[in-house]
This record gives C-alpha cells, sequence and structure tokens, in this order.
C-alpha cells in the first residue's frame, strides 16, 4: 500500500510507516463552516477539509492484525509523534508536532480514499453505523471535556452555547450522572433540541455584553443552586464573561469553544472567587468510549445528523450553503 491509496501526499498518514497504515473509502463526514482559521491555524491555500470521518477498510499493512478488509472504523484524526513529554505521559492531544486532518498544512478527509495508522482506526461493531461513527469525534470533545472538569454525581452544570459542541456536551454530562444540567443560547431552535436532547432548564439569552449582569441573575434562578461547572461551548467574549460570573465561588469554567482568538474578561474578579479556568485542546484515550457509548445506547447521535448530502460538486455547494444559513442545520453529512 502506498501513497496512491491516498488523495494527495499530505494526507495524514503519508509519513508513518506504510506496514502500519490502513486505507480506507466509502466513508461519512460530517463538518461545520469555519471563518479560515481556528486559533493559531489559518488556511493561507487551497486546502480539502474534515476531519469527522467513518470509511470501510480498503486495504491494511502487512504488520495490521486488529483490522481486517470490509471493517467499518471510525478514525481519530490526528496522529503525534509519540516520543515527546506530552506524548510519554499520556497527554497526546497537547503534541507540539501533531498532525491532524484539516489542521494547515494536513489536508482533510473530504476525500474518496485516505491513508492512516492502523492504530487510530476504531472498528465498529455491527450496531453501530458509519453515521453513527463519524459523530464519535464531537463526542469525544463532551467526554474529554467532562474528564477534565472531574465532576461528580452532585455536580450543577451549565453549558453556554447549544450548537453541535454543546449538544455533545450535554450528553455526555448527563450520561457522566450530573444531575442538573442547563442550556443557553442565542438560538431558540437550538435550545428546543437542547431540551428534545434532556437539558433540565434552557435560557435564550443575547448577544450583548451589556446584558451579562442580568442574564447571569436570570441564570442562576433558574438553576434555583450554584453552578459548579460551566462549559463555554462558544468561546466568546460575552459567553466567557457570562461563564465567569454566573459560576459559584470555587466552582470551574471548563473553555471548550474557540469563537475569538483573544477576549477581554473579569479574570481578576473570577480569581477572588477562586473560579478555576480549564482549558480544552481536542480529546485524547476518547475514542472507544464513545463508541461503546454508542452500541449501548446510552448516547444517540442521530438526531444531531440534520441534514446529509451526497459526494458531488453540487451537493458539497449545497451542503456548505446550509451548514453556513444556520438554522435547522446541526451535524451535515456526507455520504462518500
Amino acid at each position: 500500500m502506498g501513497k496512491g491509496s491516498a488523495q494527495g501526499e499530505s494526507t495524514l498518514g503519508t509519513a508513518q510507516s506504510q506496514w502500519k497504515q490502513t486505507s480506507l473509502k466509502s466513508g461519512h463526514l460530517s463538518f461545520h463552516v469555519s471563518h479560515m482559521r481556528l486559533t493559531n491555524s489559518i488556511v493561507k491555500e487551497p486546502m480539502v477539509i474534515g476531519h469527522e470521518y467513518a470509511g470501510v477498510v480498503e486495504e491494511i499493512g502487512n504488520e495490521v492484525t486488529h483490522l481486517a478488509v470490509g471493517d467499518n472504523v471510525t478514525l481519530e484524526p490526528g496522529v503525534s509523534c509519540a516520543h515527546c513529554s506530552h506524548c510519554k505521559e499520556g497527554r497526546y492531544n497537547l503534541c507540539d508536532e501533531m498532525k491532524c486532518f484539516a489542521t494547515p498544512p494536513i489536508h482533510g478527509c473530504l476525500a474518496n480514499f485516505v491513508v492512516h495508522p492502523a492504530s487510530l482506526c476504531f472498528k465498529l461493531p455491527e450496531n453501530v453505523s458509519l453515521e453513527e461513527g463519524a459523530m464519535c469525534e464531537p463526542l469525544s470533545v463532551g467526554v474529554h471535556a467532562c474528564r477534565r472538569a472531574g465532576a461528580g454525581p452532585h455536580t450543577k452544570v451549565l453549558i453556554m452555547g447549544s450548537g453541535p459542541i454543546g449538544l455533545v456536551t450535554l450528553m455526555a454530562a448527563k450520561e457522566f450522572g450530573f444531575p442538573r444540567v442547563a442550556v443557553v443560547d442565542v438560538d431558540e431552535n437550538r435550545l428546543k433540541m437542547a431540551q428534545e436532547l434532556g437539558a433540565h432548564e434552557v435560557g435564550c439569552v443575547s448577544t450583548r455584553i451589556e446584558d451579562v449582569e442580568k442574564e447571569v441573575l436570570e441564570i442562576q434562578q433558574k438553576m434555583a443552586a450554584g453552578i459548579d461547572i460551566t462549559f463555554d461551548c462558544a468561546g466568546l467574549e460575552k459567553t466567557m464573561r457570562t461563564a465567569l460570573k454566573a459560576t459559584r465561588s470555587g466552582g470551574e469554567v471548563c473553555l471548550v469553544g474557540m469563537g475569538h482568538v483573544e477576549m477581554k474578561v473579569p479574570s481578576t474578579a473570577a480569581a477572588a472567587r477562586e473560579v478555576d479556568i480549564l482549558g480544552l485542546h481536542r480529546y485524547r484515550n476518547t475514542y472507544q468510549l464513545c463508541i461503546d457509548l454508542i452500541s449501548s445506547g446510552r448516547i444517540n447521535v442521530k438526531p444531531l445528523i440534520t441534514h446529509r448530502f451526497r459526494f458531488s460538486q453540487e451537493d458539497v455547494v449545497k451542503a456548505f450553503n446550509v451548514s453556513a444559513m444556520g438554522g435547522s442545520a446541526i451535524k451535515v453529512m456526507f455520504n462518500i
């Protein structure tokens, strides 16, 4: 198996030993529209996007023993160096040499074929579809966020934002046993979905920073108890200000979303109340758990897949337009 099995030489895996790779085809890919950058990753030239993927094994290297041609698998998109201190400590998601699908200059997986290390290909049970397999990537973010926060069965949780990541964080929070979860957003349609997925309280907020004080009081009244952990799944200055003020003294704010590269927030006031701010970078060691959660029926990701398209020039344009317009679109899926 060589580079000819993948779409271009810069796809993930081409720098790895070809004998430990797996080639896949006929996958399902979900995506979200970006703004040509994510934190310090900036798109400077045309590139293939996509990092949420599941597919069928087409070829395997001669050292691969846990997979066979024809297996359905989901892919963890980031390839770490395995040698740095972060990797050796088990925190491979922090690897400085990480090569991840659709992170410039690495091409993504919106392609007919991709080549990927077999160790990052996870076989799907018969009762988990390729579409559900592709959803293991966003679900991993929610699972890792809940792990990072170290919450327990008495934790009261607030989630800022009910987009795809906010909703999977809600699903993970409920599965982790959080007794009360509130979700706030600017979009009533998204909040309706959050209610359907089991949010105990929802609230519609504005985009105005001037409304933070008033909205914090409303949120705290809805919860009728101190908020132990807030997950900011939008990552905007307004949402982070709200999160820091709404969380009880001694609580935690986990910054999950990355909407703004820089923001001005009341960090001194939060520090005086010992509100801890936790960062989040992708996830680690989550894929098998996500597969198990979906396979067992404990988490149902199907309601998040709102639109499906074929992999053609016409449908790709339609899909991006649907996603960009928002509305009822949550996860847009390509059947490749």
